[in-house]
């Protein structure tokens, strides 16, 4: 168990974690360095040292205070609707609108991405998922009729996936594209109805776990 931190050392440490978030949007992870920090800070290196043995253990408190994922779960938890489709709209508006507030720490998620490749996440899986998982039985309690061959991970992983694609696209092609409220509406559509006009009628098929042995 770590000591107990006084309210000088607190401080210091918040200090630290906020020069060092700064830098990390600066400079990436691996082009900052300990000292980077200290001076954003205003400390000797030794300083810093004495709260955290190493920049990978500042990047994972900063993750954990900065992270945008954790802020807009709250906000997607808090969806309301009596069908279906309204909870989903509900709970997009809501995604997208709290990833707007996180616009700067969104850096974060492309650092973690691209330098680590998701090392840090994967930690928080455990934290995440289950919370994500409250979102999609709440939307299975509304007695809508859902496929049954597509699982509750994979509805997860295609609402968050569909509805973050919107907000990049929203960013990367604002002037070039008409982004509104009738276009989230259309992506909404999307994600519960597909974009075909006529629906097979076909079953998933589930992969082998591993490949036929060639002859």
């Amino acid at each position: 168990m770590s000591p107990k931190l006084t309210p000088k050392g607190e401080s210091s440490r918040q200090q630290i974690l906020e020069a060092a978030y700064q830098i990390f949007l600066e400079k990436g992870f691996h082009a900052a360095t300990m000292r980077d920090i200290a001076l954003r800070c205003r400390l000797t290196t030794g300083g810093v040292y004495t709260h955290f043995r190493g920049k990978d253990e500042i990047f994972e408190a900063v993750l954990a205070q900065h992270n945008p994922i954790l802020q807009v779960l709250p906000a997607i938890q808090a969806s309301q609707g009596d069908t279906v489709e309204a909870l989903v709209q509900d709970a997009a508006r809501r995604m997208v609108s709290a990833l707007g507030m996180q616009h700067e720490a969104l850096n974060l998620v492309f650092i973690e991405v691209v330098e680590f490749q998701g090392r840090h996440f994967n930690a928080l899986f455990p934290v995440v998922f289950p919370q994500f998982m409250e979102i999609i039985s709440h939307i299975t309690s509304l007695g809508d009729e859902l496929r049954p061959e597509i699982s509750l991970p994979i509805l997860v992983r295609s609402f968050f996936g569909l509805f973050f694609s919107y907000f990049l696209t929203n960013i990367v092609f604002s002037t070039q594209l008409s982004f509104d409220e009738q276009t989230l509406n259309r992506f909404v559509d999307i994600y519960l109805y597909g974009i075909l006009v006529t629906q097979p009628d076909r079953k998933l098929q589930t992969p082998p776990s591993s490949p036929k042995a060639l002859p």
